[in-house]
């Protein structure tokens, strides 16, 4: 369901202008590099503020993309890169509804914000993901239940490209302290799950890349 966007790259994002703040943002990024899961933190729009090894190191595969890369625009990729689905596994239930949930709670709080409009008018440039928005969504909510959208605590699947690790689940932990809140920042981590536990069950076999001529979630016309 990942399709190439039309728009235009984000603008730099601004830095923090006191320097008790940059100090903070500095040492929170020693921390990340300190945790061995892919953890990221994002602003509003999902810009990636910063990224640990871990994180680079899951996406390191990924081809270059003019809007969609893992660290430029975390929902941006997970909705427009064509490699997404090949390393976040059950990739249009488990990871492009949740975001365009995400999206669509974003729109409904901050309708003005120009970044987040700029991903809108993208979906809205497609037919399947504008489908997804409209119709997909919507109706995968009233069979999965509101829960479902959000990202805390969320089990998803991964497919890394180590082998040592290849198909794991994770479950995504968010942390936001006080200071990340109030710049409007959010701290998120893929925690590997113990591979002993028991594997959720495989809803349905991952599409080969680029052969998404339907969206599963809605429903198919009658011929």
């Amino acid at each position: 369901m990942a399709h190439q966007a039309g728009g235009q790259r984000p603008a730099p994002r601004p830095v923090p202008d006191t320097c008790e703040t940059q100090s903070y943002l500095q040492d929170y990024g020693a921390l990340l590099e300190y945790l061995a899961c892919p953890s990221l933190v994002v602003d509003r729009q999902w810009n990636v503020v910063m990224a640990n090894s871990a994180f680079e190191t899951l996406f390191r595969g990924v081809r270059p993309h003019p809007t969609a890369m893992p660290g430029d625009n975390f929902l941006r990729f997970v909705l427009f890169h064509p490699d997404a689905g090949d390393i976040l596994g059950e990739h249009e239930a488990g990871w492009c509804l949740p975001m365009l949930a995400q999206l669509r709670s974003a729109l409904e709080s901050c309708g003005h914000d120009q970044e987040l409009q700029a991903v809108r008018r993208d979906i809205a440039q497609d037919p399947i993901m504008e489908a997804a928005y409209r119709q997909g969504l919507p109706h995968w909510i009233r069979a999965v239940g509101e829960a479902a959208t959000r990202l805390d605590g969320a089990v998803r699947l991964l497919h890394h490209p180590d082998p040592r690790r290849g198909r794991t689940e994770c479950r995504i932990v968010e942390h936001s302290p006080r200071p990340l809140r109030e710049l409007g920042y959010r701290h998120l981590t893929m925690v590997p799950r113990d591979p002993r536990r028991p594997a959720a069950a495989v809803r349905r076999p991952r599409r080969a890349r680029g052969a998404a001529s339907h969206l599963a979630v809605v429903p198919a016309p009658e011929n």
